[in-house]
């Protein structure tokens, strides 16, 4: 709540020419994946999805971060997130990711469910659960059938950060550049261009994998992130991080 009693908003909405913007507004957090915003952007998709004057959807941020992963003061439940990575890859809509700042842990599998993703030259990126002691379970749903596997394990098991080039390379993001913008303007051009049903249908076609992941593997995946954020490790590690030192297993 805002000091007037209004509802805090985390997830700002925008429109021009049938294309919404949905904008990631939680700067106290990095904009991490809170029980709360999680919410309140799964909302929005399905709002979006209803909505014949929505021809796409652009998914953006505030401030210099994109997402930093999961919340760990307020972390959703794994079968909420799960929810919300499905809401974007199911919807009959294209999400396209805009990111010009830091994307981390959680935030990765955000930015890979949607179909396009534009990154600046300034933005980096890292899967961080190693270094918490907990795995990147969930967010694997749509990582796994999409981006490299060899460069995926590199990243999965140092939690090293990397560039936007790299993140290119390898199929995280579609393209990047010094103006993320200038990137997009083709793509969402073409978008707009584009029949919905022929988009909806066509975006089934690129996106039947991924949900074949989600079925084959959703409820495995959730406990096993359930279980590892509940382990020892897992506390040392989350502990370690909110204290600011390295975690006892650092040698």
């Amino acid at each position: 709540m805002t000091a007037q009693g209004k509802p805090t908003t985390l997830v700002a909405r925008t429109r021009a020419r049938a294309v919404e913007t949905l904008t990631l507004d939680s700067p106290h957090n990095r904009n991490a994946l809170s029980a709360a915003l999680v919410g309140e952007l799964a909302a929005a998709l399905t709002d979006c999805a209803k909505d014949p004057e929505v021809r796409a959807i652009v998914l953006t941020h505030t401030g210099t971060t994109f997402s930093a992963g999961a919340d760990l003061k307020d972390p959703p439940h794994p079968d909420a997130l799960v929810g919300l990575l499905r809401r974007i890859v199911e919807l009959g809509k294209p999400v396209v990711a805009r990111v010009t700042g830091h994307v981390r842990a959680g935030g990765l599998g955000l930015l890979a469910a949607c179909d396009i993703a534009a990154a600046s030259t300034e933005s980096t990126f890292a899967f961080t659960e190693v270094r918490i002691g907990v795995a990147p379970a969930v967010i694997s749903l749509t990582l796994l059938p999409r981006t490299d596997p060899r460069a995926l394990a590199r990243h999965y098991l140092t939690g090293e950060r990397f560039d936007a080039a790299e993140a290119a390379r390898i199929g995280l993001v579609t393209a990047a550049g010094d103006d993320v913008d200038a990137v997009l303007e083709p793509i969402l051009d073409g978008l707009r261009r584009s029949a919905p049903e022929a988009l909806a249908e066509t975006k089934r076609l690129l996106t039947a994998r991924v949900l074949e992941t989600f079925d084959r593997d959703a409820a495995t995946l959730t406990a096993l992130s359930a279980r590892l954020f509940a382990s020892p490790h897992a506390r040392e590690g989350m502990t370690a991080f909110l204290e600011r030192r390295d975690p006892s297993w650092t040698v």
